[in-house]
């Protein structure tokens, strides 16, 4: 079987912007959690959120070509320039042919749509501006990575909620596998923290009043997040070949749906794409290190996770190092696989599990040891990242240290 390797990283997150500025605020277990900012002076009970700060377009994308992109393909535009530089790739020649772009995106751009309506409904404004649709469609920033480098193989986006970018990344393993590509950049983007957004999570009553504390019993909620992470996927033979520097192996993928509620979780859906995920890789759960958990410090997401993690790892699950990197980034929505992946990527090539922050006590119901506060050193070899949507839609990936 042709094996993928992962041989650069590119991310934007609310702890950092950068590869090096996030992993050193992951390992230290730096929150990006923060007032919200921003927002129209009208009633919103969400008054945290982990929002990208500093970030300033103008430094990034020529003002002549920003009116073309909304803040999620700004944000993907960014991630990848880091990624495709750290993977020392150049698309000149054949290889435009034989690389393929695939990004997950949850909702789209928000931003954008928030704009016209308010222009529209609130406005009274007759005419939108031209490049709403081209701004707010959610392959938007997949077209414009493969513009950027002249890329011609196969670019689409995914969308499965926040498992988007866990699907764009499976879907990059399948194009390598299939031959229809050498080279894949895949990952995710979102920007949806726009005041129309947030009131449609706020009805929905799941968000946190003050933070993000997965897997403690006096967790409150869900922190919405925005950012990007994109990944450089290659065949092993094709980076062997040019002498690259290989980060890891994306050695499985197991997707799957509960085909049950569209907001309940279901424990044995979960349990399903993980061991989907083993069985593809062609590992036994024993070999798992480190589980990099979807925790989204919901009430009934935590606890239907953790049940999954016991039904696949039996008795090594309570002792099984299973943190949540949303506890510090917040929840992206559509780039959170992709962040969470860079997360996993981090934490097998340092050897070490990223921690739980705010972490305040355990949850008898969800019996799992979520690394609290404070990162741990610890020998990895292969790791899950899990990454669970509304609607059922579960993607989970297998890493492998090389």
């Amino acid at each position: 079987m042709t094996r993928a390797v992962i041989t650069g990283l590119g991310v934007v997150s609310p702890i950092g912007i950068g590869v090096p500025a996030f992993a050193d605020s992951l390992f230290a277990g730096r929150s990006g959690i923060g007032p919200l900012a921003g927002m129209p002076d009208r009633p919103l009970s969400i008054p945290v959120a982990a929002q990208v700060r500093g970030f300033d377009p103008a430094a990034h994308v020529d003002p002549k070509r920003l009116n073309l992109l909304d803040r999620t393909s700004q944000f993907a535009l960014v991630a990848a320039r880091e990624a495709v530089g750290m993977a020392g790739l150049s698309f000149a020649g054949p290889l435009s042919e034989r690389t393929g772009v695939v990004l997950g995106i949850g909702v789209g751009g928000m931003t954008t749509l928030d704009d016209a309506f308010l222009r529209l409904y609130g406005e009274g404004a007759n005419r939108l501006h031209p490049l709403t649709i081209p701004r707010l469609m959610f392959s938007a920033p997949a077209a414009h990575l493969s513009m950027e480098y002249g890329i011609t193989g196969p670019a689409f986006a995914a969308s499965s909620a926040c498992a988007s970018s866990g699907h764009a990344l499976g879907m990059a393993l399948l194009l390598l596998r299939a031959g229809m590509a050498d080279v894949v950049l895949a990952g995710g983007a979102e920007a949806s923290l726009s005041f129309g957004a947030l009131k449609g999570w706020e009805a929905m009553r799941i968000a946190s009043p003050d933070t993000c504390r997965p897997f403690s019993k006096d967790r409150s909620g869900m922190v919405l997040g925005e950012g990007a992470a994109v990944l450089v996927l290659e065949t092993e033979e094709h980076a062997r070949r040019r002498g690259a520097e290989v980060l890891a192996e994306l050695a499985g993928v197991g997707l799957g749906a509960d085909a049950g509620d569209i907001t309940a979780p279901d424990p044995q859906g979960a349990a399903r794409a993980m061991r989907a995920a083993l069985k593809d890789a062609r590992l036994d759960p024993d070999a798992v290190d480190y589980v990099n958990a979807h925790g989204t410090a919901t009430a009934a997401n935590d606890v239907a996770e953790a049940q999954a993690i016991h039904a696949v790892f039996g008795a090594r699950a309570a002792r099984l190092p299973v943190s949540s990197s949303k506890s510090m980034f917040g929840h992206a929505l559509g780039a959170a696989g992709a962040l969470e992946a860079v997360t996993t990527v981090l934490a097998l090539t340092h050897s070490i599990v990223p921690p739980t922050a705010n972490f305040t006590e355990p949850d008898p119901a969800c019996p799992v040891d979520a690394v609290p506060n404070a990162a741990r050193e610890v020998p990895m070899t292969v790791a899950l990242s899990n990454s669970f949507a509304f609607g059922g839609l579960n993607a989970v990936l297998a890493l492998r240290r090389v």
